[in-house]
């Protein structure tokens, strides 16, 4: 078996002396481990940073062994982030969260473009946890786990949505919700429309509503919990107040 992608690097860990086996998102075969002979050493090792881009060769003898992967680097990567430990972490939860949520060998190029949406937002400081959000709404959607925000569960209207049902992932109107809005999840106005600005408690409420879904519906059924990158990042873009 033996094919060429792009790839984001999702995780490394040493493998024997010079080695490391790799986890690699990739743009058209998903998730991906793979061995890289060198990549604990000096020269290939920052390459292999979570959020690093690349373009793989990937080699094995038979489809379900282990294969072996070459790399070449594509871009910066996370060295263009180091005077940023807040983007840091937020390349690094999303790392995790698509590393723990994406069946491994299965094709999710939606994932991909989803991860690579984020990546590209990383040196915006005042946009990218709200694309944050929309990476983590679009990994559901590529899952199959998609949320239904075009328009009211209840009413059927296209405006005022404001709530999302925790039990549907359907959206809800003002008025249809207003009785039951204590037990509906806020749906902040960023993630109907790209045009819409960031209110005071957006980031937070998009959080939230991602995590509820991503704990019922792919981490729950798989009996683990959301990663800790993730609550890590929640807790730094609380104290800098980027909730």
């Amino acid at each position: 078996m033996e094919f060429q992608d792009e790839a984001f690097v999702l995780s490394a860990r040493a493998f024997g002396e010079t080695g490391a086996i790799v986890e690699f998102l990739t743009a058209q075969h998903g998730r991906y481990a793979a061995h890289v002979a060198g990549g604990a050493s000096r020269r290939i090792k920052p390459f292999l940073q979570a959020g690093a881009r690349a373009m793989i060769q990937y080699r094995a003898r038979i489809s379900e062994q282990l294969g072996a992967a070459t790399i070449e680097p594509v871009g910066e990567g996370p060295s263009a982030l180091f005077d940023d430990p807040l983007a840091l972490a937020g390349l690094s939860a999303a790392a995790a969260v698509a590393s723990a949520a994406l069946p491994e060998r299965e094709p999710h190029p939606g994932a991909f473009l989803a991860f690579e949406a984020l990546s590209d937002t990383l040196s915006s400081p005042d946009i990218w946890p709200a694309i944050f959000v929309r990476f983590e709404a679009g990994l559901l959607q590529d899952l199959g786990f998609g949320l239904d925000l075009s328009r009211c569960a209840a009413t059927g209207q296209v405006d005022d949505l404001i709530y999302v049902s925790p039990r549907t992932g359907r959206a809800v109107c003002r008025e249809a919700g207003e009785p039951y809005k204590d037990r509906l999840l806020t749906l902040p106005a960023f993630m109907l429309s790209s045009q819409s600005g960031l209110a005071p408690g957006d980031v937070g409420a998009g959080l939230a509503l991602t995590a509820h879904f991503l704990e019922a519906f792919v981490f729950g059924p798989l009996n683990r919990p959301l990663p800790p990158a993730r609550f890590w990042l929640i807790e730094m873009l609380a104290d800098a107040k980027r909730l």
